[in-house]
């Protein structure tokens, strides 16, 4: 593995992750995205990584300046890789957006370049034949924040060149995180495939006015231990991604999950609710009810 150039295509909340994560590690990186706009809030994103690597990381000043420092932004895809050893594309989970991308992608991208997904519930081979290499193409798929949930899947289609295939692997793990080989695609990965039925029945309850997500999450903490329950997880993830996976199925004609999407677009995406990176999701930010120490005792 060679890489030393990487293509971050996608700034939102994952995408910039993956980027700072990967120049914090050595990497020369470039962001780009669809507008000035969309790179100007991807800056204010990994602005505010800084100090996240400070106190998880133990990172000095200095360390997470460099880091900065390795990366640059782009709104102009041609420019964004014309050095690109990988791209990793971290784009809206929507079939055509991803199709359109990579066609786009495979005209302007050097010969050399291997292209990565990070889709988080689409297969590789969905996508191949659009990139006109599907040899170089395969899925490597992050968990939200990745500096300390430090997964990273790495998942071929039956076309990925094996080469290519343990090349990510080492690129993965050059960037500080556990590597986990997939054997044969599987939509949601391992992560995705237990965590997004968790996260739609919670969301089914909610939809069926069961209880609010407060008392969800109540449960879920206090009966597992663990330290978030899903509606507090899907503020991390983002909504807008909790929608798109949920638009995605209701236009595939599952009545409930079209149901689902109309309730988070009307309720809390057009509201600006769109979880911890404005502040307010199902809870609100910076101090979410769950994190009080009483949260779990009324």
């Amino acid at each position: 593995m060679n890489y030393k150039n990487i293509t971050v295509a996608g700034s939102g909340v994952l995408g910039s992750q993956i980027a700072y994560q990967t120049a914090f590690k050595g990497f020369n990186v470039v962001v780009y995205d669809i507008n000035d706009e969309a790179i100007d809030r991807a800056k204010e994103r990994v602005a505010k990584l800084k100090p996240r690597y400070q106190t998880d990381l133990g990172a000095s000043e200095e360390d997470v300046n460099a880091a900065t420092n390795r990366m640059s932004f782009t709104s102009d895809l041609s420019k964004a890789v014309a050095d690109a050893d990988l791209v990793i594309e971290a784009i809206p989970e929507v079939v055509q957006i991803k199709l359109d991308f990579y066609k786009e992608l495979g005209k302007v991208a050097p010969e050399k370049t291997i292209f990565a997904t990070n889709s988080s519930t689409l297969l590789p081979s969905q996508f191949s034949e659009a990139t006109g290499r599907p040899e170089k193409f395969l899925a490597l798929h992050f968990a939200n924040e990745i500096w300390t949930n430090n997964t990273a899947e790495i998942m071929g289609h039956p076309g990925t060149d094996s080469k290519v295939f343990d090349d990510l692997v080492e690129f993965a793990k050059a960037i500080g995180m556990v590597a986990l080989p997939l054997h044969k695609e599987q939509p949601g990965y391992i992560l995705n495939s237990l965590l997004v039925p968790f996260l739609e029945a919670a969301q089914t309850l909610l939809l069926k006015e069961v209880a609010d997500p407060e008392t969800i999450d109540k449960t879920w903490m206090i009966a597992t231990g663990a330290p978030k329950g899903p509606f507090a997880i899907l503020d991390v993830v983002g909504i807008k991604t909790a929608y798109n996976i949920a638009h995605g199925k209701g236009r595939a004609g599952n009545e409930g999950s079209a149901m689902l999407a109309n309730l988070l677009k009307t309720q809390y995406i057009d509201k600006g609710k769109l979880g911890v990176e404005t502040g307010e999701g199902f809870y609100k930010y910076p101090n979410p009810s769950y994190e009080d120490p009483e949260f779990l005792q009324s």
